[in-house]
C-alpha cells in the first residue's frame, strides 16, 4: 500500500561529531525558506556532544540514535524512517552545508515546475567559492575507467570533462545524479525506490540513488538558483585513508552491480584488480 503524505518539510542530516559546523548549518537553515521544518539528526555514534546540544537548545530538532556507524545512507535510511507522514518533502543533507537565504525555497518553487521531479539539487559550492560539480552524469564503464585512471594525472582529459559537467552547464536542467551531500526529494520518490542501497558505506549512495530514481521514471533536476556551500571532510578527514578504502570499494561495487554474470567476470576483476593498484599508489 503506497503511504500518502503531506506537503511540510523535514531536514535529515547524518552526524558524526559534526563540531561546530552543526551549529552553522542549523543557523543558516532558519533564513533558507519561510516554512517551518523539522530536523533529524540521525547521529551514527558522535562523541563530541554536538547533535545533543543542538537538539537540547532548537525545539525543531530531533536527536535519533542510529544505533551505531551506518554510514551515510543507512543513517539516511534511519533518519527518514523516522519521520511522521505530515512530511512529504525530505532534505537530505551533510551537517558541513551552510545555505543562502531563500535556497530551500528555491527548491520547493522548482518542484513545482518540474511535476515528475524526484530529486532537486542546489548549486555547491566550495570555502573557496568554486563550483562543485554536483550535478552529474551517471558515468558508463569507459566513461567510468577514463576518469578514474586519469582524471588526477590529466584532469582536463573528455571522460572527466564530460562527468563533471555541472562545473560548467550552470542552468536548470534534469541531471543523471545529484550530489548527496545536499538534496531535496519526494517522500513518494525516495519510498519508490527503498532509499538509500545501506550496502554503500560511504560514496556512490548518491550515484546509485539517482540512477533507481531515473530507472524509476523520476527526474533528478539540478537548480542552480538554489545555492549552497559545503565546507567538506570535517567527520571524514578524521580516517581519511579508511574513507579512501570505501570510495574504491564503492566504485567497485556500483560497476559490478551493473555488471553481472560470467560473460562480465574478466572486466570485473581487471576493474578491481585496477582499482586495488589506485588505492595503494593513493595511501603510500
Amino acid at each position: 500500500m503506497t503511504e500518502t503524505y503531506g506537503a511540510e518539510i523535514a531536514v535529515v542530516t547524518v552526524t558524526y561529531s559534526p563540531g561546530e559546523t552543526l551549529d552553522r548549518f542549523l543557523d543558516t537553515l532558519e533564513k533558507a525558506t519561510t516554512r517551518p521544518v523539522h530536523v533529524i539528526l540521525a547521529d551514527n555514534g558522535s562523541t563530541d556532544g554536538a547533535p545533543e546540544a543542538a537538539a537540547a537548545a532548537r525545539s525543531n530538532v530531533e536527536l535519533v540514535r542510529t544505533g551505531g556507524n551506518l554510514g551515510y545512507g543507512g543513517g539516511a535510511n534511519r533518519g527518514v524512517a523516522a519521520l511522521d507522514a505530515c512530511h512529504g518533502w525530505v532534505v537530505i543533507s551533510n551537517p558541513d552545508v551552510e545555505w543562502e537565504p531563500g535556497s530551500l525555497d528555491e527548491l520547493i518553487a522548482a518542484a513545482e515546475r518540474w511535476p515528475r521531479g524526484g530529486a532537486f539539487g542546489p548549486l555547491i559550492t566550495e570555502p573557496s567559492g568554486a563550483v562543485y560539480p554536483s550535478a552529474r552524469e551517471v558515468p558508463s564503464l569507459g566513461k567510468g575507467i577514463g576518469h578514474g585512471v586519469l582524471g588526477k594525472v590529466w584532469p582536463g582529459n573528455p571522460w572527466t570533462r564530460a562527468y563533471k559537467q555541472s562545473a560548467s552547464d550552470v542552468r536548470e536542467r534534469v541531471a543523471g545524479w545529484l550530489s548527496g551531500s545536499c538534496f531535496l526529494i519526494r517522500r513518494e520518490a525516495f519510498d519508490s525506490v527503498d532509499g538509500f542501497d545501506s550496502r554503500y558505506f560511504m560514496y556512490f549512495e548518491d550515484v546509485d540513488l539517482g540512477e533507481r530514481l531515473s530507472r524509476a521514471g523520476w527526474q533528478n533536476v539540478y537548480v542552480p538558483s538554489a545555492k549552497v556551500m559545503h565546507v567538506q571532510g570535517v567527520s571524514t578527514a578524521k580516517a581519511s585513508t579508511r574513507m579512501l578504502a570505501a570510495h574504491h570499494e564503492s566504485a567497485y561495487r556500483f560497476i559490478a552491480d551493473r555488471h553481472q554474470g560470467p560473460l562480465w567476470a574478466p572486466v570485473r576483476a581487471a576493474i578491481k584488480a585496477g582499482l586495488a593498484l589506485r588505492l595503494k599508489m593513493e595511501t603510500r
